[in-house]
């Protein structure tokens, strides 16, 4: 029951859930990125191509295309720095900096680590750190895994067509230092961000990718080295140029942890986190060991009736996908705070930004049965002054291509007064887009790791809503301070069973007066 508890209030009543008096001490910040050191360390290629387009795909990926494809998924590519008033009476500035990748991140904190396991020619096989801050390798486990992995899979993965396996794990103390409990929802939305862009990287490399995210926990952590009381696996990532190595449950092998554990040594590399005292966090270790797995076979998504969304039919027009040179989006993309300007909107860049989002999302995991994909994260959105739109609250429909008015009217007062810090100005915004989600998280299927799957595929519709927009020269801004019960209401979610997730307002900006350096050759 505590449990239940604790995500009901990091959800509807943040207070309850954080910890009183809690003090940021920013002076003891851990790093944004884990240092190994004591290892084998492989530099990765720094001549980075400036585009995707044209690009052959090879039969097997050799070192330079990996090092290419890591940095486009989580390399540091961008140093910025810009100026923040203190003290107006006092003329005090406080210059601010900070190091930046394509997939956006909560207070740039970056929470999340990439560990691959690799089979290709010019490399040792094993289990390797991706190190952003240095754009290399570091060795951590010598070998060859496979077994190893189809069986930590539940046998559902044909290994051996797969040159390489991507683990997104989660470090806790990387964002809870700031955030405390709450950062057990960032976590999972930052881990779904990043799992956006990886798989629409691999798309751009011509890969075969889709997202495990049931498997063995203490098996998965032990081939990595990881310590389970400060970081843990969230998802694993198959890569192939070949589009096999999807299979079946093998039915009747039951894989344990236990077993896998007896199999290979236990390692313990050692690493730099840069703070000198780290805070306890019992609640996100209580979270993260009951959604742990010990044993397969694993589960489907149960089916459930859908409860249709009624409201007045606003047909878009018919778009197709947008084509756009994706090195040169990520680049651009932005997340504006008080950069946004009111600028009209066309029905055409609306109708393009919702279909392009939703039709990139579509993607390969392990909880669905049937190769069928029916979104468990939707699109809400409350729109003013779009050219041929009444001002309102929408449902879009994907399936349809259409919008379905719930509320009609002006919402951003309303909505402005939800939000926890006044960083964006709402009556500057045109779209205001709510990615919406299940209130049950599938918990009858999935249990507790429901509730993170359901936030990494929240983060991964983010990542494309936000790429689309970028492509049409828009910025959008993710927002978790806001007030969930108060959107719920403008879209009547309850009577659907379903509950804001994260708000994004979305819309044309000026640029910010600050100092970019672009992190590439």
């Amino acid at each position: 029951m505590i449990l239940d508890e604790f995500l009901h209030n990091l959800h509807f009543d943040i207070d309850q859930a954080s910890i009183p008096n809690w003090e940021v001490d920013w002076g003891d910040g851990p790093l944004a990125y884990k240092l190994y050191y004591d290892l084998p360390e492989i530099p990765l290629s720094l001549d980075i191509p400036l585009t995707l387009e044209g690009q052959e795909v090879p039969d097997k990926p050799n070192l330079r295309k990996i090092g290419y494809f890591l940095w486009l998924v989580y390399g540091i590519t961008q140093f910025s720095q810009y100026v923040i008033p203190m003290d107006s009476s006092e003329n005090q500035l406080q210059i601010m900096h900070s190091l930046r990748r394509f997939a956006p991140s909560g207070g740039a904190l970056y929470p999340n680590e990439l560990y691959v396991y690799l089979k290709i020619d010019d490399l040792p096989e094993g289990i390797y750190h991706f190190d952003a801050s240095h754009h290399r390798l570091v060795l951590l486990r010598e070998g060859h895994f496979d077994d190893y992995l189809t069986d930590a899979l539940g046998y559902r993965c044909d290994l051996t067509s797969c040159f390489g396996t991507v683990f997104v794990s989660t470090m806790f103390w990387k964002n809870f230092f700031k955030y405390n409990n709450f950062s057990y929802r960032l976590q999972g939305l930052d881990a779904g961000v990043l799992i956006g862009q990886l798989l629409e990287v691999a798309k751009r490399f011509g890969f075969a990718s889709g997202v495990y995210y049931q498997f063995l926990d203490r098996a998965i952590n032990h081939l990595l080295g990881l310590t389970e009381q400060e970081e843990s696996v969230y998802s694993v990532i198959p890569l192939s140029v070949e589009p096999t190595m999807w299979s079946g449950n093998r039915h009747g092998v039951n894989s344990l942890a236990t077993d896998l554990l007896q199999e290979i040594p236990p390692i313990q590399p050692k690493h730099y986190v840069r703070s000198k005292k780290m805070k306890e966090f019992p609640m996100l270790l209580k979270m993260n060991e009951a959604s742990m797995l010990d044993s397969s076979p694993f589960r489907w998504i149960e089916e459930k009736e859908m409860r249709t969304v009624e409201g007045m039919v606003v047909p878009l027009p018919p778009v197709k996908r947008v084509s756009y040179d994706f090195m040169s989006t990520c680049r651009k993309r932005f997340s504006p705070d008080m950069d946004f300007i009111l600028g009209k909107v066309s029905l055409q860049q609306l109708a393009y930004l919702l279909y392009e989002a939703t039709e990139s999302f579509r993607y390969r995991n392990d909880i669905e049965e049937t190769l069928i994909y029916e979104p468990r994260v939707s699109i809400f959105v409350c729109l003013y002054n779009i050219e041929g739109i009444p001002n309102g609250a929408y449902y879009y429909d994907n399936r349809e291509h259409a919008l379905r008015q719930l509320n009609p009217g002006d919402h951003r007062l309303q909505l402005q007064s939800g939000m926890s810090s006044g960083n964006v100005n709402l009556q500057q915004v045109p779209i205001t887009l709510h990615v919406v989600g299940d209130k049950d998280y599938d918990k009858d299927s999935l249990g507790y790791r429901g509730y993170r799957i359901q936030q990494m595929e929240a983060g991964m519709l983010v990542q494309r809503l936000l790429l689309a927009a970028s492509a049409l020269d828009m910025g959008g801004h993710p927002l978790l301070g806001f007030d969930v019960n108060q959107s719920d209401q403008i879209y009547n979610l309850d009577s659907l069973g379903k509950t804001s997730l994260i708000q994004i307002p979305m819309g044309p900006y000026r640029q910010r007066p600050w100092l970019i350096g672009r992190l590439y050759t």
